[in-house]
């Protein structure tokens, strides 16, 4: 059965040939930034809302990861966590995994955008490279929220004691949406270079246990060896774990700098990836 054409793209986008030629002033392309940021963000919600499915196949592998890795380790005591139980330290880093393998693999539905002739007609409009970047990249931390209600659930079953505090666990969103907003921008900048998915899926699936094994993710940085020690500081997903664990379960860390290496992190990644997504197109 012959799959749908593509939609076009809204008609608020139009522009006279004029401008989407190029003539367009770039102060009011960027004025319309936030605006179209929404929209394509709105637009990957609506796929999300028709497929959800997803959000319960995704949440299998948290629970795996803290009903049997966590309860199993807890019982060994082979990590030193200091005062900390072992599944209480566990839980913030399998949040942040969590957000890193629905990301990663984010780059895929741009390469399939392209292939259906979608992308080519986003890119024609006066519309900033980087809104479509923002849009897709923050699109796919909110997927990744679905994870964190399932753990932080999932914790409160396991007995974890994570924090109440509203504000904390409003701070532990917004660090999500920024890790995975960063990854899925890396996700999309391999799709850039590499152009097809299957390249795209060897890479993702190559660099998404490395990623999380050179984090603080499943133990404290002060037991790595030195080389992997060096790794983690480069690791924006170790960044984003520290701020997870401050947050929920108070444990000491670095708020500011987690903040503002997962900021900097999302903007050099929406640079990177908006200069390769017309490679896309071609």
């Amino acid at each position: 059965m012959p799959s749908a054409a593509p939609a076009a793209p809204p008609a608020a986008w139009a522009e006279p040939r004029s401008k989407v030629a190029g003539s367009l002033p770039v102060p009011d392309a960027w004025r319309r930034l936030p605006s179209r940021v929404i929209t394509f963000w709105i637009v990957e919600l609506q796929r999300l809302r028709h497929d959800r499915t997803e959000l319960f196949t995704r949440a299998v592998q948290p629970v795996l990861w803290m009903v049997i890795f966590g309860e199993t380790f807890t019982r060994l005591h082979a990590i030193p966590t200091g005062h900390v139980p072992y599944l209480d330290f566990l839980a913030p880093g399998i949040i942040a995994q969590s957000g890193l393998f629905v990301a990663i693999f984010y780059g895929i539905q741009i390469i399939w955008e392209r292939d259906a002739g979608v992308l080519t007609k986003l890119l024609v409009t006066p519309t900033p490279r980087a809104a479509l970047i923002l849009g897709k990249s923050f699109a796919a931390g909110i997927r990744s929220l679905s994870q964190v209600v399932v753990v932080l659930v999932l914790s409160a079953a396991l007995g974890v004691a994570l924090t109440g505090n509203p504000l904390a666990i409003l701070g532990a969103f917004v660090v999500v949406m920024l890790g995975s907003a960063f990854f899925a921008c890396l996700s999309m900048t391999v799709a850039g270079v590499v152009l097809k998915r299957d390249r795209l899926m060897g890479i993702g699936q190559m660099i998404t246990m490395p990623l999380f094994f050179a984090s603080n993710a499943l133990y404290p940085v002060k037991i790595m060896p030195g080389w992997l020690r060096g790794l983690s500081t480069v690791n924006p997903l170790s960044y984003e774990v520290d701020a997870l664990r401050g947050l929920l379960i108070n444990s000491p860390a670095h708020l500011g700098e987690d903040f503002g290496v997962l900021v900097l992190a999302v903007i050099v990644g929406v640079a990177a990836s908006s200069s390769l997504v017309a490679r896309l197109a071609r």
